[in-house]
């Protein structure tokens, strides 16, 4: 799982990294890409670990990659076709719009207004998405020509690009267009932009802490506001001293939490837990997997030898208190390979090999 952090210049894009990533400045490296490993947060891990006192606690992670700023004369442009191998690999954008304002920090000629950025930014992403697709249609239309074993599978193939590349033109993202099942996996591989799930991310001053969003995107799959540069500073106070800047800012809880967890979301993911004296850990799988696949998450020989899970919901194992006293309430249960695991099921394996 990876998220790349998109913005226009001067945007607050590596205030958005490190304030999410809880990483220094001083260790970001300048004009590269930074990549960090990001824990999702999961509190039902709170309760599993204080019930089996575990030797090991490990949360799911996610990566954050913030790509470089533009060039000088790229001032009015996020330059994304520069970064496009990167965004191509991404499984999610995260979207960071300006609405604040600083003396340290040039302001736009054309001054700050984050709805005509998100404008701008997506006005880039059809327009790098159209050429690949432009470019692929052109080689199809040659290729179905000829005789080919392929034959059949590129006509498909071009047909649904011709359909996609016809939606570019009218400015409709791909996300709007290509249905789940075959479609969605013939084109994975091509890493269009608009088929990507977004997150956008309003960068506020201090000022506008507290204030309803300036605007919300109804095509996004959350949307936030976040006084970026003052939480990558708060983050990096000691715990037991940030409730205190955060309570003189009027900062109710820092953003970085919901932030991941909505590019988590924004995914398709959900947990499932497994807990014992060695280790309480959260497994992040795909809505919709099925047990004996969420086994191989763990262990490829747990995926071959499966015999059932044994499930319980993890609010069922919260009130019954105990995995004993959950079995003697009949809140556990043996559910075959082909059992659709829900977020939250917490599960012990039983398997042969």
């Amino acid at each position: 799982m990876r998220v790349a952090i998109v913005g226009l210049p001067y945007s607050g894009k590596t205030a958005v990294f490190c304030a999410v990533s809880g990483m220094s400045r001083d260790h970001v490296k300048v004009a590269e890409e930074n990549l960090a490993a990001v824990k999702i947060p999961e509190p039902r891990l709170d309760y599993l670990e204080d019930m089996y006192k575990p030797k090991k606690r490990t949360e799911a992670t996610m990566d954050f990659v913030d790509l470089p700023g533009s060039a000088e004369g790229d001032a009015e442009q996020a330059g994304l076709a520069k970064h496009l191998p990167t965004l191509r690999q991404a499984d999610a954008l995260l979207i960071v719009l300006r609405a604040f304002e600083s003396p340290s920090v040039p302001t736009p000629a054309s001054g700050l207004d984050p709805e005509r950025d998100l404008s701008q930014l997506r006005d880039e992403m059809l327009l790098a998405d159209l050429m690949i697709c432009a470019n692929r249609v052109e080689r199809l239309e040659k290729a179905i020509g000829k005789p080919t074993k392929d034959r059949e599978y590129q006509k498909r193939e071009l047909e649904l690009l011709q359909k996609c590349q016809a939606a570019l033109e009218n400015e409709q993202p791909l996300r709007e267009v290509v249905s789940e099942g075959e479609p969605e996996k013939m084109l994975r591989s091509f890493g269009f932009l608009t088929q990507k799930p977004l997150i956008v991310l309003i960068n506020i001053g201090e000022a506008d802490i507290g204030k309803d969003l300036p605007f919300v995107d109804p095509y996004a799959q959350a949307n936030f506001a976040i006084a970026a540069e003052l939480e990558a500073e708060i983050v990096q106070v000691d715990p037991t001293d940030r409730p205190a800047f955060m309570k003189e800012y009027g900062i109710q809880a820092l953003a970085r939490d919901r932030v991941i967890r909505a590019c988590f979301d924004a995914l398709g993911m959900i947990t499932f837990l497994t807990a014992g004296e060695d280790e309480v850990r959260a497994w992040p799988i795909h809505k919709g997997t099925q047990a004996s696949e969420a086994a191989g998450k763990i262990h490829s020989d747990l995926e071959r030898g499966f015999i059932r899970a044994e499930t319980v919901a993890f609010d069922d194992l919260r009130a019954a208190g105990s995995m004993r006293e959950a079995k003697a309430a009949g809140k556990v249960r043996q559910e075959h390979k082909h059992y659709v695991v829900v977020d939250g099921d917490v599960i012990v394996i039983k398997f042969n090999v």
